[in-house]
């Protein structure tokens, strides 16, 4: 039986935003997708509900997967080839570089299925079926709030659905609990590195471009799912075999038009489309920016460092990357949100709200749960602004607090692992695990880290407080900067945790005794005499006021649902599998500003030629355009690159495939424009929009630019 809430979803249906343009918001759960059959027809598409989602046959969800935990691939051949990002792969891309082998710089193929590299913990996982739980999950709660309850109804449906098979069941909530459904999955544990392009495709625009329109970038990567000989998911081995799909995407060679329908299917990571008004003016005016801040600290410590070393810019290139995409992003966001009055929107969404709520005896109960959401967020904000800027310093701040962090185990178990005579393999293994560490770590780059976000995050949290209480208002700034310098130059000279030699030599006499040791170390104590009172006394209060928050937003939305059937609703976006359609359009963002649909090869040329060395290009591109030799990829006189489209997107959708009428694959999502990044608190049709590298460009990288036309030659190409 559906729950009250998604059976409305089922009744909606899309209206056309104008005319020329049909950009909708929402991403649509696949099980849902027949109630929407007709309206996507009516725009386009040639698909049945089937064709995109069943569970008794096969279907493009078959070819779907999570790729890595936090991006989305596509399969493209019946060897089980698979795309994504050059992002999402860039940390794999990353580990098998050196100086004697810069894929970095120079790109890799193999050559042959031999020749495909190895990457451990990396993880492809595909869907096999989506089910409504919701009346199961809440049979015997005496309330949608009682998480005792729900909890064992959810590890119950769990281990039942995975009897007799092997694949793993989750259960996730939709709609703030008013909504449940099981995700049955099938989890690949050998997944190989096939093929990237330099980063002078793959990363072409850098900074510069990310999150801009109009996009050059060539921002994919290749992979290859092994399995067992019976076709099913198995950790690495030599015996392994390349996987067998019950689906693949064929490659669509039509010459592709502004308006023409698509589709993105992927797995979105997160959006907050209900907050209320003073939580999103937190966001902007006080979480964001604080966070922005911390991490233009680290990356100006970091940009710097890889100019002035190969080395360190191959050792650095992952993360740095990694902590400019949300940098960016967040940057954007702001930006777009204030340009759209987005906190006065809400006002007036909520006062609307309230005013409906007062017309109906019944509805009452929902009159008050807007002034008590915002009550809570004027009241606990700091609280989460703690949260925040502790999960910036001690997951994106100095790299050697992982070490420490590594350490907890053996520190807590030491007798437990003695007794059992599993110390030296314990000990052995994190041997191995730091080998990895400080193949990455430069020690001068972390302290310059460790200074800037010390001081910042002491500053924030106001803790530095506490440290100068003794000291002169008038010097208490000063002294404390050249405070923390100290510490960081006594950490970085001494401590076990910031020198490859030391950490090792350190393990290898470990004893009863090196506990206490320990604790004179300064990096070890400077960690935990801020981490222990962030997990012990921030972390309980950010989740005791989420779960504040999460019931009174479950009786909001109810409310959204139960008085406003007629208008759309959608469940935000939590990592699973969702469905967006709309059309490859531009846009024009602001007054006086008109962006077209697609980009060409021409653009790359005529970036580089402005010497902005995040364009930078590796000769043979110059050469190949100069000659116009595109082969078979070009349309008309030109090489697509990228184009744009109205899907409403979020992270987690990079790599996702964008689908054309028939169900063939357009080309790889990886970006929004700088104006949507908002979406994912705010959608607007006439700015949001999704940015692709067309799949033609793709292929003419890999068969024309680097000579691996046998990957090219495993797909289907549709020209017709």
């Amino acid at each position: 039986m559906k729950s009250n809430f998604l059976r409305y979803v089922l009744m909606l249906v899309f209206v056309a935003k104008s005319l020329f343009s049909f950009a909708e918001e929402g991403m649509l759960i696949p099980s849902l997708i027949a109630a929407f059959e007709s309206d996507m027809k009516a725009k386009g598409m040639k698909l049945s509900a089937s064709d995109i989602y069943s569970v008794n046959s096969t279907s493009m969800k078959d070819a779907i997967l999570q790729f890595g935990g936090g991006c989305t691939a596509e399969l493209v051949s019946s060897q089980g080839l698979l795309l994504t990002n050059h992002h999402c792969g860039y940390g794999q891309i990353q580990s098998h570089s050196s100086l004697e082998h810069d894929y970095l710089k120079n790109g890799f193929w193999a050559k042959n299925k031999s020749d495909e590299l190895t990457n451990p913990g990396l993880t492809a996982m595909r869907i096999v079926r989506i089910d409504d739980v919701t009346k199961d999950v809440l049979m015997g709660a005496s309330s949608k709030s009682d998480q005792a309850v729900i909890a064992a109804n959810i590890k119950k449906l769990c281990a039942a659905a995975i009897v007799g098979t092997h694949y793993e069941a989750e259960i996730k909530a939709f709609n703030y609990g008013n909504d449940y459904y099981l995700m049955l999955k099938e989890v690949f544990l050998d997944v190989r590195f096939v093929g990237t392009p330099p980063n002078s495709i793959g990363k072409f625009g850098g900074d510069t471009d990310n999150w801009v329109w109009p996009r050059h970038t060539g921002d994919f990567s290749v992979f290859r799912i092994y399995a067992g000989k019976d076709n099913k998911p198995a950790a690495y081995s030599p015996d392994n075999v390349p996987y067998t799909p019950l689906h693949y995407l064929p490659i669509s060679f039509q010459n592709r038009q502004e308006g023409d329908f698509t589709m993105v299917y992927g797995f979105p990571g997160q959006t907050e489309q209900h907050v209320v008004s003073s939580y999103l003016k937190f966001i902007i005016e006080k979480e964001r920016p604080a966070r922005i801040h911390m991490r233009d600290l680290s990356l100006a410590v970091i940009d710097e460092g890889m100019k002035k070393s190969d080395l360190t810019r191959i050792q650095y290139s992952a993360k740095q990357a990694n902590i400019a995409n949300a940098w960016k992003k967040w940057i954007g966001q702001i930006e777009g949100l204030k340009n759209l009055q987005a906190v006065q929107l809400k006002l007036d969404e909520e006062k609307a709200y309230k005013e409906m709520a007062l017309s109906k005896p019944e509805w009452t109960r929902y009159a008050e749960v807007v002034n008590k959401l915002n009550a809570l967020v004027e009241k606990d904000q700091q609280i989460e602004f703690k949260y925040a800027l502790g999960a910036e310093y001690f997951s994106y701040g100095p790299e050697y607090f992982k070490l420490v962090r590594g350490m907890e185990d053996l520190v807590t178990n030491y007798a437990k692992y003695a007794e059992n005579g599993e110390l030296a393999k314990v000990i052995e293994k994190m041997k191995t695990s730091a080998e990895g560490f400080f193949k990455n770590f430069n020690s001068d780059v972390d302290l310059h880290i460790f200074i800037d976000q010390t001081k910042a995050y002491l500053d924030y949290t106001e803790q530095w407080k506490e440290i100068t209480k003794d000291v002169k208002y008038s010097v208490a700034n000063e002294w404390f900067l050249n405070y923390v310098k100290g510490m960081a130059m006594e950490i970085y000279a001494n401590s076990i945790f910031t020198n490859q030699e030391r950490y090792m030599a350190f393990l290898s006499s470990f004893s009863e005794k090196s506990i206490k040791k320990l604790n004179k170390d300064l990096g070890y104590t400077h960690f935990y005499q801020y981490f222990q009172s962030f997990r012990n006394e921030t972390v309980p209060a950010y989740r005791t006021f989420q779960t504040s928050v999460n019931n009174l937003m479950q009786v909001y939305v109810e409310g959204k649902y139960t008085m406003f059937p007629d208008k759309k609703h959608w469940p935000d976006a939590n990592s699973t599998l969702r469905i967006t359609y709309g059309q490859l359009e531009g846009s024009a963002p602001t007054d006086g500003m008109r962006y077209t649909e697609h980009t060409t090869l021409d653009g790359i040329i005529a970036k580089y030629n402005t010497g902005n060395p995040d364009f930078d290009l590796l000769p043979r591109m110059v050469e190949l355009h100069a000659a116009k030799n595109y082969g078979p990829y070009a349309q008309g006189d030109d090489l697509w690159v990228c184009f744009t489209g109205s899907n409403h997107t979020t992270g987690g959708n990079s790599g996702s495939p964008v689908l054309d009428k028939n169900g063939y694959l357009m080309g790889l999502n990886f970006d929004r424009s700088w104006e949507s990044t908002m979406s994912d608190y705010l959608f607007d049709s006439n700015r949001c929009r999704n940015i692709v590298v067309d799949i033609r460009y793709v292929l003419w990288v890999m068969d024309i630019y680097s000579d691996a036309k046998h990957l090219v030659d495993e797909m289907t190409l549709m020209k017709e």
